[in-house]
């Protein structure tokens, strides 16, 4: 029987240590997985709802038969599963900036990794996506390529970063960098640990159509009361 606890990789980063740790939840005999940056709490297998509803709001607007699709920020892998599940997707490129995240996935350490592992429409792209968006775009192999939906899970919220990477990312200047690798009428979808912000939803709607924010609620069981943070979604305008 496997330990009720276990840290299963500790790794030095660019933006400090990061460790992936196992343990059993003896309410209900389910493993967790969980992700600490340093001292910080990233994200745990127990709260995926607006993970998962990121990728399956922003492809449910994303236009096509043979979506190209990114995902910024690999995590614990639920967004990425989740866009696979949609059937017109044709390649899923995720942009993943800690080595070790993806490592974790190729290794086998968390569950979800022999999913992305064993997809041949699945790339890992070890790189910072900020600097990617501002520059030459999110295939190394071929700058400006475009995509039919860009979705986006690194920080807290577009007001609380992990880290100076992406302080300009939020501007309106960030975001149209961001547009240029939509094709026409593709999409962006952005989660956040937060309720809507009305002040980042008019920002989106300068530099994209129909920008909205769709609230997602789930149950704490932690906190006994009900959670609320929202996935952010605009298309690209047609030229």
């Amino acid at each position: 029987m496997p330990p009720l606890f276990e840290e299963l990789d500790w790794s030095p980063t660019p933006i400090g240590p990061i460790s992936l740790r196992r343990r059993r939840d003896l309410r209900t005999g389910e493993d967790l997985y969980e992700v600490k940056l340093g001292e910080e709490f990233l994200m745990s297998s127990r709260f995926t709802a607006s993970e998962t509803a990121l990728a399956r709001a922003g492809l449910a607007v994303t236009e096509g038969d043979a979506l190209d699709v990114v995902v910024g920020g690999l995590g614990l892998g639920y967004t990425a599963v989740e866009a696979l599940a949609d059937p017109r997707l044709r390649s899923l490129s995720i942009v993943e900036y800690l080595e070790p995240v993806i490592a974790w996935h190729r290794d086998g350490l968390l569950p979800l990794g022999d999913i992305l592992r064993d997809d041949p429409r699945v790339r890992f792209v070890a790189g910072d996506f900020f600097a990617m968006s501002a520059g030459d775009g999110f295939d190394p192999d071929e700058p400006g390529r475009l995509f039919d939906a860009i979705l986006l899970d690194i920080d807290h919220s577009p007001e609380a970063l992990l880290d100076a990477r992406s302080d300009s990312f939020y501007t309106p200047h960030g975001l149209a960098g961001l547009a240029r690798h939509l094709a026409p009428r593709g999409v962006f979808g952005l989660w956040s640990n937060e309720r809507p912000d009305p002040r980042f939803t008019e920002r989106l709607a300068g530099v994209f159509d129909a920008a909205r924010a769709e609230t997602v609620r789930f149950y704490n069981p932690l906190q006994d009361n009900e959670a609320v943070q929202c996935v952010y979604l605009g298309r690209r305008r047609d030229g």
